[in-house]
């Protein structure tokens, strides 16, 4: 079996509503691109990366030369003929990487008529819970309807996720509002739903004595941890050090060096694992040996998915023994899918792994070719330019609301 082609397609699929993201970003829809692995059998493999356009198709395309009569089951050559960390000065391809091995194991498990996850070992579980992963909303413009900003508009949608998926486990997207205002929003999620377990994650945006504080303000809730509060290890160890809940993170532990260092000097002690950031599902099952050994705890990261990323998540959450928390998803946010027959279904908060050969999906074209039409129409967006945000943090106090 050797690669004949690589394809890469960039699509954008809408969201139910606008997500407000920390310091100031905020998505409608997201962008992703498709990529597409063909061997000399006829056989295609899907794979996933985040973002897109233009500058990724020709990425991709760029490394079509090296990788054509490649075998697809040879993921060490090609983790070194992409990724080669003897040459990782002048290359960036964690997440090219991620994207062809997925579209590989995809490829070997339809070869083999197996699912991936039999070629990660085999499952332990047969489904994947998942936290509901709660985002500040703007308003629609339209209408002027789903916002989401005030302790009462937020326990009232995450009533609505808990009803309609069956979610015990919320984690709330921060780092928008002033922090004393997202504290009494966590709080009334705490008291709104006293018997389920909360997580709360700012994307490191607070400093060192502002994550203390929020810390320190929260550790008798019902948490599983906190979620990158600061920027760097030696910020988080610092937090680590003065506050009672479990730091987590996936902005400053991604690879294994940075791993190394937090097992010799712990700052984290919850890793979440992306297969997008890490560069695949491998070296995360990999990293999941690490922290099984050491005994940090995992998660399984959101980064934005469309089914097929979220497919691999699957497959890996079931292929590790350790993982001992409900993983995220942005998943539920989507209004549309590039699968056949739509969404992936939750069920009392999880989702079933895929028991089809491969990945175990079916990518619908016509949805590809919908969505990529969307992304030539919209293009891409402006990451960090929210239309309701007066200024950047910190604020002062008698403005909490003015964002």
């Amino acid at each position: 079996m050797k690669i004949v082609d690589i394809r890469a397609t960039t699509v954008t699929v809408p969201l139910e509503a606008t997500i407000r993201h920390a310091i100031g970003a905020h998505w409608g829809r997201f962008v992703r691109t498709i990529v597409e692995v063909e061997t000399d059998e006829g056989l295609i493999g899907y794979g996933e990366m985040g973002g897109g356009g233009e500058s990724a198709e020709q990425a991709f395309a760029g490394l079509k030369p090296y990788l054509l009569g490649h075998d697809p089951c040879q993921l060490e050559e090609l983790r070194f003929k992409i990724c080669n960390p003897t040459s990782s000065l002048y290359n960036n391809r964690t997440q090219l990487h991620a994207a062809i091995e997925f579209a590989c194991l995809d490829l070997m498990g339809k070869k083999l008529g197996v699912p991936v996850y039999q070629l990660l070992g085999g499952k332990v579980r047969d489904q994947v819970p998942f936290a509901s992963y709660l985002f500040f909303r703007a308003p629609n413009e339209r209408t002027g309807e789903d916002e989401v900003r005030t302790p009462e508009q937020l326990v009232e949608h995450c009533r609505e996720l808990k009803e309609k998926h069956g979610f015990t486990v919320h984690k709330l997207k921060g780092g928008v509002f002033h922090p004393d205002v997202e504290l009494e929003c966590y709080r009334a999620l705490a008291a709104a739903f006293p018997k389920d377990r909360l997580r709360y994650d700012p994307n490191g945006v607070l400093s060192v004595e502002e994550s203390i504080r929020f810390g320190q303000a929260i550790e008798g809730l019902n948490n599983d941890y906190f979620e990158d509060p600061t920027w760097g290890l030696n910020g988080m160890r610092r937090v680590r050090q003065m506050v009672r809940i479990p730091t987590a993170t996936n902005q400053v532990v991604v690879n294994f060096e940075q791993l190394a260092a937090n097992v010799l000097d712990v700052a984290v002690d919850v890793i979440l694992l992306d297969t997008t950031f890490w560069g695949g599902i491998r070296p995360c099952v990999k990293a999941a040996g690490v922290c099984e050994t050491f005994q940090l705890g995992i998660a399984v990261h959101s980064s934005g998915e469309l089914g097929i990323q979220l497919a691999t998540m699957l497959h890996m959450g079931a292929a590790i023994p350790n993982l001992s928390f409900s993983a995220d998803a942005h998943y539920h946010h989507l209004t549309d899918d590039i699968l056949v027959g739509g969404k992936m279904q939750y069920e009392n908060g999880s989702i079933r792994v895929p028991e089809g050969p491969g990945l175990g999906i079916e990518v619908d074209r016509e949805k590809i070719k919908q969505y990529a039409e969307l992304y030539r129409e919209l293009g891409g967006y402006t990451y960090d330019r929210d239309p309701l945000r007066a200024g950047w943090f910190p604020l002062v106090p008698n403005d909490r609301w003015a964002i």
